[in-house]
């Protein structure tokens, strides 16, 4: 285990993980990329631990996944199943979870103060947290990624599930989009992945 996890964690976090996955009989799936989300926990029939991982994530994205849904784990067993599953409970083992992994031989040094920032209250998901996953994605293997905050307002754009949209404003923290099909306006993050169309 501690090998397979060499290959998608930094070097410096591999025991201290392994032993985390140990203490809490975590049953750990590293699965192809989903769309929808990083990895997740559940308990599964059997009473096991499952935790499933996306293949595809850069190794501190990993990092940082793991352990946000080894947190949901403890936080369940320490506080009950009746808590949120983002609450107080969660955010207080995550940042208790996370902080032995901020230092300079687990992650590069322009990404501590961010990650530093990110745990004094931790949200649901890093990608919410635009400064620090953008800083993350630098890390990502290397294809020709555009974001919705970095194309011309005017542009045309698409995205995964093959919708077309055109950049049209900026509200506060989030980029106003049109669908080009149905006229609909919806809300970007400024860090959305798209494919820009000539």
């Amino acid at each position: 285990m501690s090998e397979t996890l060499a290959k998608y964690i930094p070097e410096h976090a591999v025991k201290p993980v392994f032993e985390l996955i140990v203490a809490n009989q975590v049953h750990l799936k590293i699965v192809n990329e989903r769309q929808t989300r990083h990895g997740d926990y559940r308990r599964g029939p059997s009473g096991k631990h499952e935790i499933t991982v996306n293949a595809s994530l850069n190794k501190y994205r990993f990092l940082i996944t793991l352990i946000h849904e080894i947190s949901h784990l403890v936080a369940f067993e320490k506080f009950g199943r009746n808590i949120k599953p983002h609450g107080n409970e969660w955010k207080y083992t995550f940042q208790r979870l996370m902080v032995p992994f901020i230092r300079p031989e687990i992650f590069p040094g322009q990404i501590l103060p961010l990650l530093a920032r990110h745990f004094k209250n931790p949200s649901a998901s890093s990608d919410t947290d635009t400064t620090l996953s953008l800083a993350l994605k630098q890390y990502d293997a290397k294809d020709d990624k555009n974001y919705v905050f970095e194309i011309p307002y005017g542009s045309v754009f698409k995205i995964k599930n093959g919708k077309i949209f055109k950049k049209i404003a900026v509200r506060t923290k989030r980029f106003e989009c049109i669908e080009i099909s149905s006229g609909k306006t919806y809300l970007f993050n400024p860090n959305a992945e798209v494919e820009l169309i000539d």
